[in-house]
């Protein structure tokens, strides 16, 4: 088939917004960390972009998208036609109508992958050891990513069940926030969690963050149409409606809990719409975009105080946004699904669909979450038995920045000096203050 270069461009357009996200998400994750902590967080997401891209070009395209093998096999994972993606490349075209390179479709889903296992270390903030997450990122994106891609974008199970998943709520949001519980379970607690205080370092890095997380997202969204046509535009408007009132209720839910509305919580409540949107985006009108980010953003206001009554430490609350949010937004279509494109797929309950979708968009999650949760505590143990997971405590304490990569995400040496030079000259006012690390 002839390349449109229409679509072509487009998708081009798209997987760049993708992986743009990834280093919009080490902003986000590493404002929200103490300043001690700040490089090791963005280099946690950076480090994901390498170890994931080569783990896709080898053989990861292939678990997801394969089908050379038997039809039970393909069920569950593709076939290893594609190692290397050499046959992508003598490949011009997907075989779909779209007109669109195979190897440009495989660079959108490989930056699907990064951010995937990038959200993943959110939830051990502070505390991993640097070289057991690479590992971590390796097998963890083999053997439950590139699986769960398959189950239900790539002809596998869940997508024969008729499970729907426009851009990954199920397959990205609920897979990594339930990775994440499994391993702030495995690792344990903070040093001082919950007795010292543990605020966002910088909350301007968290809204630059976010901005461009918001953009990205886009591309995550409309881009999963894999075309230039209406779809790609309701899933594009829809995703600005349900991000704008998720954090509008998130900062309302703030202001009449607290008594105040916050930089963090706008911004969390942003992302919140943005995680529950994603499965619906090309699915559902927008009026019900809207109600599904109102859900999202107040939903997940309260979420993220479960770490606190339950006693896990999800640093950065992956649970409470990613898991909880792309778990409304994947049960939101068994009610709200108006747009079903793929057989058996049905409208949902209020478009005449019954129960049946309902329960479908039920058992997706489930059924990635516990996979997930399972895998990543058992690869978590490995590792922690193994190499471990965990950096000392007296690292940890000190700072996990300048013990694991001998830098500093701040250098204020040069501000110290300049007062000391000033001080031998004359009384100064003291502008030094003691950073809260």
């Amino acid at each position: 088939m002839k390349i449109d270069s229409g679509t072509t461009a487009w998708m081009l357009a798209a997987t760049a917004l993708v992986l743009l996200m990834t280093p919009g998400l080490a902003f986000f994750y590493g404002g929200m960390t103490r300043a001690k902590s700040v490089l090791n967080m963005m280099m946690m997401s950076f480090v994901s972009i390498i170890t994931v891209s080569i783990a896709w070009a080898l053989y990861g395209h292939s678990l997801a998208f394969g089908t050379n093998g038997s039809e039970l096999l393909n069920r569950f994972v593709g076939g290893l036609e594609a190692v290397g993606l050499q046959s992508l490349v003598d490949t011009a075209t997907k075989d779909d109508g779209t007109g669109m390179p195979s190897l440009v479709f495989s660079a959108f889903q490989l930056t699907f992958a990064i951010i995937t296992v990038a959200l993943i270390s959110g939830a051990i903030a502070d505390r991993a050891k640097f070289g057991a997450w690479v590992v971590f990122s390796i097998v963890w994106a083999t053997v439950v990513y590139f699986p769960v891609a398959h189950w239900v974008w790539g002809g596998g199970w869940l997508t024969q069940l008729g499970i729907e998943d426009f851009a990954g709520g199920t397959v990205v949001h609920v897979n990594a926030g339930a990775a994440g519980l499994a391993l702030a379970l495995v690792i344990g607690k903070r040093s001082g969690w919950r007795k010292d205080p543990m605020r966002p370092h910088n909350l301007t890095l968290v809204l630059l963050g976010v901005g461009l997380l918001w953009f990205g997202w886009f591309g995550f969204n409309a881009g999963s149409e894999l075309a230039v046509d209406g779809t790609a535009g309701l899933a594009f408007m829809n995703t600005q409606l349900a991000t704008a009132v998720a954090a509008g209720a998130w900062i309302l839910v703030e202001k009449l809990r607290d008594g105040h509305s916050t930089t963090l919580g706008v911004a969390s409540g942003a992302v919140a719409g943005l995680v529950a949107i994603t499965p619906a985006c090309g699915f559902v009108d927008p009026w019900a975009a809207m109600v599904i980010g109102a859900i999202a953003g107040a939903a997940c206001a309260y979420a993220v105080g479960l770490k606190y009554k339950l006693g896990y430490d999800d640093s950065l609350d992956v649970v409470g946004v990613h898991l909880v949010g792309g778990a409304i937004g994947a049960i939101s279509l068994g009610f709200f699904a108006a747009y079903p494109f793929l057989d058996p797929q049905a409208p949902g309950l209020f478009y005449g669909g019954g129960l049946t979708q309902l329960g479908r968009q039920i058992l997706g999650p489930v059924v990635v979450g516990i996979y997930s949760f399972v895998l990543a505590w058992i690869i978590g143990k490995i590792i922690d038995k193994t190499m471990g997971f965990r950096v000392t405590e007296e690292d940890e304490v000190t700072g996990i920045d300048i013990t694991t990569h001998a830098e500093t995400g701040y250098d204020l040496g040069s501000v110290h000096a300049s007062g000391v030079a000033a001080s031998l000259n004359g009384p100064v006012p003291s502008v030094a203050k003691k950073v809260d690390a």
